[in-house]
């Protein structure tokens, strides 16, 4: 069976690990309200999409 000669040290570890994170996903400001909002999603704070209100948001 095969084991390493050597202890892996932390920072030869942690190099393996450097694409382990969080992404934010693509947020992009609403053309009617200017608020943030995930791209091709209907936008939270307005209920608009592609220029037409798709949902009704109470105010």
């Amino acid at each position: 069976m095969a084991v390493p000669k050597r202890k892996t040290s932390k920072s030869r570890k942690n190099k393996r690990r450097t694409h382990y994170k969080l992404e934010v996903p693509g947020m992009v400001t609403c053309p009617n309200c200017g608020e943030l909002r995930k791209s091709h999603h209907v936008c939270p704070s307005c209920g608009h999409y592609d220029g037409k209100e798709v949902v009704q948001v109470d105010a």
